[in-house]
């Protein structure tokens, strides 16, 4: 409700009325909170601020740092809607290719879909942003980023202990 909230705990930190910076949702933000909650690391505050984090996660997420915490690429979308399905933490990032202009990133949750549904609209996900959605497909979830369906999207997966 147009509330800016802390990141971590999800309650508001500043007055309903406020209208400065950082009054909508993020992403990235909503992303590294569940990891966490979980957890699991996902590149986050203080490390990284919250602008333009899921460029940052996208990077970070390349890297021997993301693989050293236990992360791994997934270079198929049924491959990452069934490691959802079977209790992974799974994100589906896109880094915007102007590094001035926020990217995307979301969870895949767990969804029985048909390989014809997941093949048409990808993994099932919920994520923050622009559009807040507890559930939507990535087709849907990523269509303000021209560019990152199908192609320009990557998955990566993390074991839950």
């Amino acid at each position: 409700d147009g509330q800016r909230i802390n990141w971590e705990t999800g309650e508001p930190d500043r007055c309903g009325d406020y209208e400065g910076p950082g009054n909508h949702t993020h992403c990235s933000a909503f992303s590294a909170a569940a990891a966490k909650r979980l957890g699991i690391y996902l590149l986050r505050p203080p490390e990284h601020g919250q602008l333009l984090l899921a460029n940052a996660q996208s990077k970070w997420l390349e890297g021997a740092a993301a693989q050293s915490e236990g992360w791994r690429r997934v270079s198929r979308m049924q491959e990452a809607q069934s490691l959802a399905n079977q209790g992974r933490l799974v994100v589906v990032v896109y880094p915007n290719p102007d590094p001035h202009v926020p990217g995307h990133v979301a969870i895949v949750r767990p969804s029985e879909k048909s390989m014809h549904a997941l093949e048409e609209n990808g993994p099932q996900i919920i994520q923050a942003g622009t559009h807040n959605h507890n559930s939507t497909n990535v087709r849907i979830g990523f269509s303000s980023h021209p560019g990152a369906w199908p192609d320009g999207v990557a998955y990566y997966a993390h074991p839950i202990r």
